[in-house]
């Protein structure tokens, strides 16, 4: 089984309550966005991080990625809220 780390910071992490976790890696077309949305679908603190997609970003093996790209064969996703700096 492919595996995918999910990595998980800021208020995303406090909501699902764990830094990160392994789950199988979806086919390799699967979308973030549409990957984030079958997390949601299983509810609890999954529907509540994941509730509002478009406020979320996303990064595949360390690299800023939009979330209507696919997957593909990465072995990390990380999903945080926008960055801001100041």
């Amino acid at each position: 089984m492919a595996s995918l780390t999910l990595v998980y910071f800021a208020w995303v992490r406090e909501a699902i309550g764990r830094d990160e976790e392994v789950v199988k890696r979806p086919a390799p077309d699967v979308t973030i966005r549409a990957f984030i949305e079958g997390l949601a679908a299983q509810g609890g603190v999954y529907a509540e991080a994941f509730a509002l997609p478009d406020r979320l970003r996303a990064a595949l093996d360390q690299r800023f990625t939009p979330l209507d790209s696919p997957i593909g064969d990465a072995g990390e996703l990380a999903i945080f809220p926008p960055v801001t700096g100041g």
